[in-house]
């Protein structure tokens, strides 16, 4: 049966640089808008924040297709998403029905420690109130949901 490893975590909190660091995962399909806007970005010579707006939509056409795309061939995934909410998680069930479900839930960070890690990243700003609003309406992933595995990282 083919996997859908689901990273939880808000934005800075360690999910694409756990994913660089596994060596069991290379190879792997990574579905993740991040993924196309950085690409897209490049290709015009602007930052990532320069092209959010624009391009997401884009984005998550290109993304929707990759799922379609590793779900017919029944590739393994990483879903490097924020996956903070249960209703967001709950799409990536529907989009992958036949696949089992495991979270990696990264923790939480102090905020200065957020603040850190999200201002190293430039050109990739996030602006503290989407954060913050992650932050609050977070919830923990559980079995219940449909995972058949929750690691914390």
């Amino acid at each position: 049966m083919s996997r859908c490893y689901q990273l939880v975590g808000v934005p800075g909190s360690g999910k694409s640089t756990w994913i660089k660091n596994q060596v069991w995962a290379l190879g792997l399909t990574v579905i993740s808008t991040d993924l196309f806007v950085e690409d897209y970005a490049r290709a015009q010579g602007k930052t990532y924040r320069e092209v959010f707006e624009e391009y997401m939509p884009r984005a998550v056409e290109l993304m929707a297709d990759q799922v379609v795309f590793a779900r017919d061939r029944g590739h393994t995934v990483i879903w490097d998403q924020t996956n903070t909410t249960v209703a967001s998680r709950a799409k990536k069930f529907r989009m992958l029905p036949d696949y089992e479900h495991i979270a990696v839930e990264f923790p939480a960070v102090t905020k200065d420690e957020l603040v850190k890690r999200l201002n190293s990243r430039p050109g990739k700003e996030i602006p503290w109130e989407v954060v913050e609003q992650m932050i609050i309406f977070y919830e923990k992933p559980t079995e219940e949901e449909g995972f058949k595995e929750i690691w914390r990282v």
